[in-house]
This record gives C-alpha cells, sequence and structure tokens, in this order.
C-alpha cells in the first residue's frame, strides 16, 4: 500500500457486485499510480462485500468499509474521511476511466498552480448510437462562469480532479440531496475558484437498462432546481448580478426543459408535475 498516495480515488458501492470488478481494474489500470482506492459499500444487499474482499488481495492499494445504507452523498463523504491523498477523483462502481484520466488531469491541474479543479471529456456507453458520441465540453474559466454552472452540472461526477482542500472548504457533499449532490459541490467548488480543462474524452459513463425510472427523473429535477435556488440564496449578490428575469430563465428555464424532455420521451407524470410546477 501506497503511504502517502497523491491521489485518493473514492468509490460508492451499492449492489454493483457484477460491475465493480471493471470500475476497479479501470483505477489500477491508470498510468499514474501513486493513488489509493477508497470504496465505501453502503449496506449493499447482494454480494458486493465478498466480490471487494477478493479484490483486496489482488490490489494492494484498495480499501474498504462498510456501512448502513445511506446513499451516495453520505458514502462519498465517508470515503472523503478516509483519504489521504491531497487531488480527489469520484468514480462511481458502474462507470471507468481512459487509462491515462488521472495523469492527465494531474498534469493540466498541476500546471496551473491557482486552479482547483481539472475537468475533462466524457462518452456515454449502453445508450442508442446517437446519445453515445464522444463530447469534450467548451472551456468554462469565461466571463459568466457562474451563470454557465448554474444552468447545469457541467461535467459527470468522475470526469473531474480536484485538490483536496477545495472540496473540504466547500464542506464536502450535502447530504440531504437524494441526488445531484456533485452538482451542488462542483457550484461551490468552481464559481468562485479557477477551474481548468482537459480537452480529450477521458471518462466513461455505462448506463444500464431499467435504471432511469420516473420517480428519478422526476427526483433529479427537483433537487437540480432546490440547488439551483439555494446557491441563489447563499449568494444573493449573484441572483442580484443576474438580475431577476435572468434568474427565472436559469432555474424556471431548466425545469420546463425537463419537462419538455419528459413529455417527448413519453414520460408524462414527470412531464405533468414539472410544468404544474413551473406554473
Amino acid at each position: 500500500m501506497i503511504k502517502d498516495p497523491t491521489i485518493s480515488v473514492i468509490m460508492p458501492c451499492y449492489n454493483e457486485s457484477s460491475r465493480i470488478a471493471e470500475s476497479v481494474r479501470s483505477v489500477f489500470n491508470q498510468t499514474f499510480s501513486s493513488l489509493e482506492l477508497i470504496v465505501v459499500d453502503d449496506g449493499s444487499k447482494d454480494d458486493s462485500l465478498e466480490v471487494l474482499e477478493r479484490l483486496s488481495k489482488r490490489y494492494e492499494g484498495l480499501r474498504f468499509h462498510s456501512q448502513p445504507n445511506q446513499g451516495a452523498g453520505p458514502a462519498r463523504n465517508r470515503g472523503l474521511r478516509e483519504a489521504r491523498g491531497q487531488y480527489i477523483a469520484f468514480l462511481d462502481a458502474d462507470d471507468s476511466w481512459h487509462l491515462e484520466c488521472l495523469e492527465k488531469l494531474l498534469v493540466r491541474l498541476e500546471s496551473s498552480p491557482d486552479a482547483v479543479l481539472a475537468y475533462c471529456g466524457w462518452q456515454n456507453k449502453g445508450l442508442s448510437v446517437n446519445r453515445c458520441k464522444p463530447f469534450v465540453p467548451p472551456d468554462h474559466e469565461q466571463p459568466g462562469k457562474i451563470e454557465t454552472l448554474l444552468r447545469g452540472c457541467p461535467w459527470p461526477i468522475h470526469a473531474a480532479l480536484t485538490r483536496r482542500a477545495a472540496i473540504d472548504a466547500a464542506g464536502g457533499f450535502n447530504e440531504k440531496w437524494t441526488s445531484c449532490m456533485d452538482y451542488d459541490l462542483w457550484l461551490h467548488v468552481a464559481s468562485f475558484n479557477k477551474i481548468v480543462r482537459v480537452p480529450e474524452v477521458l471518462a466513461y459513463y455505462h448506463h444500464h437498462a431499467g435504471e432511469q425510472i420516473t420517480k428519478n427523473r422526476l427526483r433529479i429535477a427537483r433537487n437540480h432546481s432546490c440547488i439551483q435556488r439555494q446557491f441563489l440564496s447563499e449568494f444573493p449578490e449573484i441572483k442580484k448580478s443576474l438580475g431577476r428575469r435572468k434568474t427565472r430563465e436559469i432555474v424556471e428555464g431548466e425545469l420546463l426543459h425537463r419537462g419538455y424532455l419528459s413529455y417527448w420521451q413519453r414520460d408524462l407524470t414527470t412531464a405533468h408535475s414539472l410544468f404544474r410546477q413551473v406554473l
């Protein structure tokens, strides 16, 4: 086990015994090796713990902990408490990285000592062909960055490497959110600090049939809106600078957009609820 790892990778796990081995392999296949992987099993009901026990014998940099089911936010916070690295990366138990992901993000971040976060492009896996095209996000470190970040989560949770100090300053994950907790964290980390980009696709987001159910889509939309509103309440100077019209466009416009998407996907229950909320 590396005594003083540079990067701590934090991975929550809930009933992922069939997929977690691939994600763990993705971590230890990285070209950058000064790292540790902390897996927090969040009360899995399958044999995830047995799989982790076997994996820990294969990968000496893997540590795992178990806790009663509390959700992804508390699991990631547990991982943060156990982490020893000065840089933090998050990877879910069913996603993966390009083998040079951490190395390239770290090189970019260390080349800008005043930056707290480096992000990269990503690609969906397991969806229709037209929804699995590689995507490289724009350079967000531009005038109007806060407005851009407010409009939506700028990258998946595993498409970024962050200085530990910046996450600590933001207070980690707000455990009241049952979804979108990474969006809340990125808002607090990236809005007031410099961020940098690696314009390459280095992260892979794996989708699995049956997971996108109505109640999840609705909960995500509502949590996203609540996070926007709470952030603006915390920083009223931002709301004032945007103005009432722009603020409504950002917050209520996003709900309306999600309502239309749900409508055209024939998820009428979610669409109806979101349209009513906007009205």
